[in-house]
C-alpha cells in the first residue's frame, strides 16, 4: 500500500526535502501490514506538515490533486500528480496565515478551509475544476470564552446565529422592497459579525487564538478547534466565506487540537494540553425549527498513564468506530479509548508504547496502525489486537526523515 508523507524540512530544523512517498508491503496491496520502506521524495517543497487530497470531481479524479500546509511559509500549496511516484505544483501558493498546519478540503471539492496556529486564522479558498485554490477569505476571530468579557459564553455556551439570519433574509424576500425595513435585522448583524477581523482582547493576560484543525460534517456543517481559546467553532460556507453559526468552549487550558465525526453523530475532540477527549453532541431545539445546538456531554483522560509535559496528538477511528486511537507526545503511547452507550460516552481501555519518537500523527488501516515518529525519524506499523482493539508491539519500522502527516494514496 502507498502513502504520500509530510514532514518537516530544514526550514524548520527537519530532515524531509518535501513530499515523501511509504510503502507498506506491495504498492498494490490493500492492507498496510506487509514491510515498511521509505520510497523517497515525490515532490520538493518546504516543510508540507499537513497533506489532504481532492476528493474528486467530474473532471478530477480523486487523488489527482494533494494539498500541503507549508507552515514555515504560511501558504497552501496545491500539487498535481504527474505519475505513480511524482508530483508538480499545481498554480502558486496562495497565502494562508502563520504557521498554517491543517487542510480540509470540501466534500464537493469547491473550496478548502486551512487552519493556522501562530495566529489564529481560519481562511476559506475557492477552488477550480483542476482543483488550483485561490481567493482566500478569513473567518470572524474567536473570542476567549474564558476572558473577562465572556458573559455566557463560558463553559460550553453557544450562541446560534443561523436560523435567526436565515429567517430573516427569507421574510425579507417575502416583504419586498416596500416593507423589508420592518423585518428585524438578524441577517445584518451576521453579516456585520462575518466581517469582524479583528483578535481577541488584547492586553497582558490576552490569550493567543491558535486554530489547528477543520472537520467537514453531515449537513453542510465545518467544525474548527482553537487550541489557543478552547474553542469549537461552528461554521457554514456562505459561498464567499465562511458564516459563524455557535462557538462551543471546552475547559480552560484543555488545548482542543483535533476532531472526528462518529457515525452515532458525535463529535470527539482530543486536548493538547491536558490529554482529554470530550464528546459533543447536538440537540435539536425544543420549538422542533431552527438549527441544533452542540454541547460537551462528557469528557475523559486519555489514560492514567499520561506524564505532566504530555501533549495530545492525533485522532483516530477504528474501521468500525468502536474504538478511538490518541497519539500521546512525550510519553510517546498511543491511547485506546472504546465508544460506550450510544456514542455519548468514551472509557478509555489502554495506553501503550506508540514504538517511535513523538507519534505526531497516525492513521488506522483495517487491523493496522502506523505512526509518524517525528523526532524519530521514523514511522512504525503496529497491529491492533482484534479481541481487544489494543495496539500491541512494533511489526515493521522504516528510517523517514521528519515525519508529521500520512496520506493514503488513492
Amino acid at each position: 500500500m502507498r502513502f504520500w508523507l509530510g514532514g518537516y524540512t530544514a526550514d524548520m530544523d527537519g530532515n524531509a526535502t518535501g513530499l515523501g512517498m511509504l510503502l507498506a508491503g506491495a504498492a498494490d496491496e490493500a492492507s498496510a501490514g506487509g514491510p515498511l520502506a521509505f520510497a523517497g521524495e515525490v515532490a520538493t517543497t518546504d516543510s508540507p506538515s499537513w497533506l489532504t487530497a481532492h476528493p474528486g470531481s467530474a473532471s478530477l479524479a480523486s487523488g489527482d490533486v494533494v494539498y500541503a500546509a507549508l507552515e514555515n511559509s504560511g501558504q497552501v500549496q496545491a500539487f498535481r500528480r504527474t505519475g505513480e511516484a511524482s508530483f508538480v505544483p499545481l498554480g502558486e501558493p496562495v497565502a494562508a496565515g502563520e504557521a498554517v498546519c491543517h487542510v480540509a478540503v470540501a466534500p464537493d471539492g469547491t473550496f478548502l478551509v486551512a487552519s493556522c496556529w501562530g495566529d489564529g486564522r481560519v481562511v476559506r479558498m475557492d477552488l477550480d475544476a483542476a482543483g488550483r485554490p485561490s481567493t482566500p477569505v478569513l473567518a470572524p476571530s474567536a473570542a476567549d470564552p474564558h476572558g473577562p468579557d465572556a458573559g455566557g459564553q463560558r463553559a460550553g455556551g453557544a450562541v446560534a446565529l443561523d436560523g435567526l439570519a436565515a429567517a430573516a433574509r427569507a421574510l425579507r424576500e417575502a416583504a419586498g422592497p416596500e416593507y423589508a425595513h420592518l423585518v428585524p435585522g438578524h441577517d445584518l448583524e451576521e453579516a456585520a459579525s462575518a466581517d469582524e477581523t479583528t483578535t481577541s482582547a488584547e492586553g497582558p493576560d490576552a490569550r493567543p487564538s491558535r486554530a489547528h484543525q477543520a472537520v467537514f460534517l453531515p449537513g453542510g456543517l465545518i467544525a474548527t478547534t482553537d487550541l489557543g481559546l478552547d474553542l469549537v467553532r461552528f461554521w457554514r460556507d456562505g459561498g464567499t466565506g465562511l458564516r459563524p453559526v455557535q462557538d462551543v468552549a471546552l475547559p480552560k487550558g484543555s488545548g482542543p487540537r483535533h476532531m472526528v465525526w462518529h457515525p452515532s453523530g458525535h463529535l470527539y475532540v482530543v486536548t493538547e494540553l491536558s490529554c482529554e477527549l470530550f464528546v459533543l453532541a447536538a440537540s435539536a431545539p425544543a420549538s422542533g425549527s431552527g438549527p441544533a445546538t452542540w454541547r460537551v456531554v462528557s469528557g475523559t483522560p486519555l489514560g492514567a498513564g499520561t506524564l505532566p509535559g504530555d501533549s495530545g496528538a492525533e485522532l483516530a477511528p477504528s474501521r468500525d468506530g468502536e474504538f478511538l486511537y490518541a497519539g500521546v507526545r512525550g510519553s510517546n503511547t498511543i491511547a485506546t479509548l472504546r465508544v460506550r452507550g450510544a456514542g455519548e460516552s468514551i472509557t478509555p481501555v489502554a495506553l501503550v508504547d506508540a514504538g517511535v519518537d513523538w507519534p505526531r500523527h497516525h492513521l488506522v488501516v483495517r487491523d493496522i496502525v502506523l505512526v509518524a515518529g517525528q523526532r524519530s525519524d521514523e514511522v512504525a506499523s503496529l497491529t491492533l489486537d482484534v479481541r481487544t482493539g489494543v495496539p500491541g508491539r512494533v511489526r515493521h519500522r522504516a528510517a523517514t526523515p521528519s515525519p508529521t502527516c500520512l496520506l493514503p494514496a488513492r
